[in-house]
């Protein structure tokens, strides 16, 4: 399954939003320097989806804000 994400870095508190057209938007408390933010989302959307990190793919976007995201089954 792939899903379109929205990360809000440095932002107050982890969450998960389901928006329209089924983007999510990740709100993540890690700084976007040297993959931190990258690596908060993933853990949080292996969280949320209940899954295991290693099932979750980035697969554009790494260097933006705007990620497509590749869950593995």
């Amino acid at each position: 399954m792939k899903i379109e994400v929205v990360v809000k870095p440095n932002a107050r508190k982890n969450a998960v939003e389901m928006m329209e057209n089924n983007v999510y938007r990740v709100s993540v408390t890690a700084p976007p320097h040297e993959g931190k933010a990258n690596e908060a989302v993933i853990e949080l959307l292996a969280k949320h989806f209940g899954i295991a990190k290693s099932r979750i793919l980035i697969l554009r976007g790494t260097k933006g804000k705007k990620k497509l995201v590749e869950i593995s089954a």
